[in-house]
């Protein structure tokens, strides 16, 4: 089996490495990072940063690994894989994703999500970000409970193409949007699943992630007190969970 991981916004690999560490300690360590373009990888020239195109991304991507695929995405990257799910599920062997609660129709995008949402607003948001010098940038994410190497490599990743992937795939995943998706997973023929539900992640209700979970006939992580960066918060926890949710596929 390969165990493939995909981030975020606005993060990099990094944002794994205290995970890998702890699955290492429970022997899984055939692991594959994928960086979605523009988050820690190249954007490709005329590439258009959509969701459906991050789908075909990560499509090809797993296209290339000739084992079975156990699929773990955080954030974006569980946006990515929900848009997997609805495109083309026979690709993995299972899947396991936080933020759940983006696909229920009650969902209601975080504060900053709607700014990046709005014409002219979020481009001087992401002009903001990027004046923060590097080293102040990797001290507001250390501010958000990320460990100093993870902050560090985060800050410096965020560039300007990562500036326009997160404009594009915002204006694109609507509320509509998000629930029309939930609505296309829910139908398809999924394998196997695990809703990885952090209880004090900010951005994405615990509670309709629960929900989600049900209504996806999905198994439940539920890392009581962790908030959005769960794999930096409580690897060790998070470890065990995916590692007994595979051994019993």
């Amino acid at each position: 089996m390969t165990r493939v991981f995909v981030h975020g916004n606005p993060e990099t690999a990094h944002i794994w490495a205290p995970l890998i560490g702890a699955l290492a300690g429970e022997g899984i360590e055939d692991i594959v990072l994928l960086s979605p373009p523009g988050f820690g990888a190249p954007v490709p020239a005329g590439w258009d940063p959509t969701p459906a195109n991050y789908v075909r991304w990560l499509i090809d991507e797993l296209g290339a690994i000739d084992d079975p695929i156990d699929l773990v995405g955080h954030d974006w990257g569980a946006g990515h894989v929900f848009g997997l799910l609805a495109e083309h599920p026979a690709a993995i062997r299972s899947w396991a994703a936080d933020c759940a609660g983006l696909l229920h129709p009650d969902y209601v995008w975080h504060d900053m999500a709607q700014v990046w949402q709005t014409a002219d607003a979020g481009e001087e948001a992401i002009e903001a970000m990027l004046a923060i010098d590097t080293s102040d940038r990797a001290a507001a994410y250390e501010g958000l409970g990320l460990p100093t190497d993870v902050a560090a490599a985060m800050a410096a990743g965020f560039d300007a193409d990562m500036g326009r992937c997160i404009l594009r795939l915002y204006r694109e995943a609507g509320q509509a949007v998000l629930a029309e998706l939930g609505r296309r997973v829910a139908a398809a023929d999924r394998p196997p699943g695990l809703v990885i539900d952090a209880t004090d992640d900010p951005y994405v209700s615990s509670e309709l992630g629960a929900e989600m979970a049900e209504r996806l006939g999905a198994a439940l992580l539920r890392l009581e007190g962790s908030g959005h960066w769960w794999m930096t918060e409580d690897p060790a926890a998070a470890a065990t969970g995916l590692a007994r949710f595979w051994s019993g596929l």
